[in-house]
């Protein structure tokens, strides 16, 4: 190649420095690019992943610190009474937490109760309502399946009644009293027995109607036994109260004993001309029976008297009452009081 033609080659050849970029260093290592500016590089080129060791410049016109680099310093640590304050709030919002807490679980186990108390109540309410329903419509019930009549069942409850009244009355006052309870019902029963068996095979009735046959033949036959056994039993009855008037000393009182006596004999009458049947007459049996343990149990109770002194003795603390005396009169004697100087 001539001269001429390689220094014109040498002279158009772009050199190194002039064909490297302006971001080369001279030293042949690469300037950071526009992009990366500020940004530490690795030494293959790549941007390094730590953080910068130097922040970027803040912006023009910033105050502070730019975003990110930088912070304030620490807070203050509380002061004593702060943290005395503190735990006060705190130990008062667990104290209210757990006395709300109990309010609402004692709210809870209060309506509970109630519920509860209520449907006792309802039970309770059942309970005695059936007791009474029992109480009341079994009397009833027998009287009316038994002897044919719920009225018959009223009057032997009554009589039933009565009858146990009675007889607690007796076990009350014990031995203050010579009620018989036992012997007054055996006697009783005994009536009971032979006045069911007489009315429920009519022989009353029989009885008198053979009597109106053989004194009486001019009277229906249907009504001649009830007139007869009216007329003979209230003239019996009526002898039998003027002798009781007279014998008690009434005087002229013992006619009104002649009229109840004829009365009473008259009321007899009816009910022994009856012909009720079998039901009907053991009613009459059962109830004759009550009445009489009723009546000898309070004649026991008035013919034997009453003692108070039994009486006293049962409900008088007697014998605590004497060894309580005891008691002092010994104390007395081993602590003698002080004279008085």
């Amino acid at each position: 190649m001539p001269p001429s033609a390689a220094r014109t080659a040498s002279s158009t050849r772009p050199t190194a420095s002039a064909a490297a970029p302006s971001g080369w260093l001279r030293s042949g290592s690469r300037r950071t690019g526009r992009y990366h500016a500020g940004v530490p590089q690795a030494s293959h080129g790549s941007p390094a992943l730590d953080e910068p060791k130097f922040p970027t410049p803040a912006p023009d016109g910033a105050v502070g610190p730019p975003p990110g680099f930088g912070s304030a310093g620490p807070d203050a640590a509380p002061g004593l009474g702060e943290q005395i304050g503190a735990t006060r709030d705190s130990a008062k919002r667990l104290i209210g937490a757990h006395v709300e807490l109990a309010k609402a679980e004692f709210a809870d186990i209060g309506d509970a109760i109630k519920r509860a108390a209520v449907f006792a109540g309802i039970a309770v309410g059942a309970g005695i309502f059936a007791a009474l329903l029992i109480g009341v419509g079994l009397p009833l019930f027998l009287g009316e399946w038994i002897f044919g009549s719920i009225g018959w069942g009223i009057l032997l409850g009554l009589l039933l009644l009565g009858a146990l009244a009675t007889a607690s009355v007796v076990l009350a006052l014990g031995d203050s009293v010579s009620g018989r309870i036992g012997r007054s019902f055996l006697v009783a029963a005994v009536i009971g027995v032979v006045v069911g068996v007489l009315f429920g095979l009519d022989v009353t009735n029989r009885g008198w109607t053979v009597l109106g046959d053989s004194v009486a033949g001019n009277l229906a036959a249907d009504s001649r036994p009830l007139v007869v056994a009216v007329a003979v039993l209230a003239a019996l009855g009526a002898l039998i109260g003027l002798v009781v008037g007279l014998a008690g000393g009434l005087g002229v009182g013992s006619i009104g004993s002649l009229i109840a006596g004829g009365v009473a004999g008259v009321a007899v009458g009816f009910l022994t001309a009856a012909a009720p049947g079998p039901r009907v007459g053991a009613a009459i049996g059962v109830a004759a029976g009550l009445i009489a343990w009723i009546g000898l149990m309070g004649a026991s109770l008035a013919g034997g008297g009453f003692d108070s002194d039994k009486l006293k003795e049962r409900f008088w603390p007697a014998r605590t009452i004497e060894v309580t005396k005891e008691t002092i009169e010994w104390a007395r004697e081993r602590m003698p009081l002080m004279r008085r100087s």
